[in-house]
């Protein structure tokens, strides 16, 4: 696990029903929190402008083989990203062979990533938090704003890039990044990480693996979630608080199709 708690949490547990319950409940509470408190959406309009500015100046790039959005020098990034927050260890394979850096592309490729249900006509003026994302960016967009900006800090903090770091000055690099000690002119690398990057990072270990990550269902697995049946009334109230059999072998969307 990542030295400061960025990381998944792999306590396995011996009360599947009860955790995957407080699981879900708490993943939800975060990410409800990060995405619509804590995100961009505070910054004036001179940081939206900054933003998109950073944006416009990079150009479109190919879509690295395997990726839907990501292109290789993004790839190489978001990999390295997710195996630094999700090492490979007794409990699970590392981010990338778990599908984290898969999740994040295909939300990126997708209607999260085209920001299909984000009102973006502007204008874009200075607003609280709790008034949502406020940038004229798709996330999509934002994301590799925020990849570009971060690789840019990477090379000017240690001269080389993110990917080419070991592990312990990665995981320094992301720890200054998410604290807020890692400054860039076009993108606030901290409100992007905590408020999108490491949001998308939860969601892949913990989503169905359908959408990409949580490759084998080893993180539902290892909380002891079931998966599917959770959602089954008689079983939820017939095991509360109690070791749920079924959460040995989690199901799938895909189990059901």
């Amino acid at each position: 696990m990542s030295q400061a708690g960025l990381a998944c949490d792999k306590r396995p547990s011996h009360d599947g029903a009860n955790v995957a319950a407080q699981e879900v409940a708490m993943t939800a509470k975060t990410f409800s929190r990060r995405i619509f408190l804590k995100q961009v959406a505070g910054a004036s309009g001179a940081l939206a402008a900054a933003v998109t500015a950073g944006a416009a100046a990079a150009a479109p790039a190919e879509a690295q083989a395997g990726y839907e959005s990501l292109s290789p020098e993004e790839a190489a990034f978001v990999e390295a990203m997710v195996n630094v927050m999700c090492p490979a260890d007794g409990l699970t394979p590392n981010g990338v062979d778990c599908g984290l850096a898969e999740y994040i592309d295909r939300q990126l490729a997708g209607g999260f990533g085209n920001g299909d249900r984000l009102y973006r006509s502007g204008p874009w003026r200075s607003g609280k938090p709790q008034l949502g994302y406020q940038l004229p960016l798709t996330p999509a967009q934002y994301f590799k704003a925020g990849v570009a900006a971060a690789q840019a800090a990477a090379v000017a903090r240690f001269g080389k890039r993110f990917e080419e770091l070991d592990g312990a000055q990665a995981d320094a690099f992301l720890q200054d990044v998410a604290a807020g000690k890692t400054a860039n002119t076009k993108v606030p690398l901290a409100q992007w990480f905590n408020g999108l990057a490491y949001p998308l990072f939860t969601q892949a270990c913990y989503a169905d693996p359908i959408y990409g990550g949580n490759h084998a269902k080893v993180f539902w697995k290892l909380i002891g979630y079931p998966g599917l049946p959770a959602v089954h009334s008689q079983n939820m109230t017939a095991f509360r608080g109690k070791p749920f059999p079924g959460a040995l072998d989690p199901k799938s969307i895909q189990d059901f199709a």
